[in-house]
């Protein structure tokens, strides 16, 4: 596989990094808040105002949780995608594509910066 070092300068690497790096922050701090929403939601469901009719107009609380914890778990997901491409840019990898091995381009990298797919592999999975 070919090594992202001679296709990224030095500065697009820091940038790529330091991208990364704050949308990881990002997602932690977008996470804890769903935490604590999620914390509230459980203490209202088990302190007895778990009755959905309450409001006939608002979301019931089981709307709300399935919600939350959708949220939840996409935020995991992204967190993953980030933590998996900040260790590609430590090993010399990131930028390469994972199906056909070709460097991904920097604009798409700006554009999503763990794509791990260069534009021609994403369309052609997309096509199917």
């Amino acid at each position: 596989m070919p090594s992202v070092r001679r296709s990224l300068t030095a500065a697009q690497r820091r940038e790529f990094h330091d991208a990364l790096d704050a949308r990881r922050r990002e997602v932690l701090a977008r996470q804890g808040r769903l935490d604590a929403s999620l914390s509230d939601a459980r203490e209202a469901r088990s302190g007895g105002q778990a009755d959905d009719e309450h409001d006939p107009e608002g979301p019931t609380m089981a709307a709300t949780w399935s919600q939350l914890t959708g949220l939840h778990d996409d935020l995991e997901v992204e967190l993953a995608a980030i933590d998996h491409s900040l260790a590609h840019l430590e090993a010399g990898t990131y930028g390469v594509c994972v199906n056909c091995g070709k460097p991904i381009g920097v604009a798409r990298l700006r554009a999503r910066p763990y794509a791990e797919l260069c534009i021609d592999c994403a369309k052609a999975l997309e096509a199917h």
